[in-house]
């Protein structure tokens, strides 16, 4: 298990990276969508599309989070 704690950290690292770009792409999109300067057309498939952003910010940012919580639990075992 202790070969993989590296990798653990860095994907951990990059799923938080990705996370945090969706949240800032759900912002852009809802500010967007706030003020008006997207077409009035298809506003439903707007709000799918911030909904989607701000879910794929939590299932990541959770992903990201049980990764590291895995690291602390082999840093627990490799203790003892």
């Amino acid at each position: 298990m202790r070969e993989h704690l590296l990798f653990l950290k860095v994907s951990s690292f990059v799923v938080k990276v990705f996370a945090w770009g969706f949240l800032c792409l759900g912002a852009l999109s809802a500010l967007l969508f706030l003020s008006g300067r997207l077409s009035r057309e298809h506003l439903s498939v707007y709000a799918i599309g911030i909904v989607m952003y701000i879910f794929l910010f939590f299932f990541l940012y959770l992903v990201a989070k049980i990764a590291d919580l895995l690291v602390k639990i082999i840093n627990e075992i490799k203790k003892e």
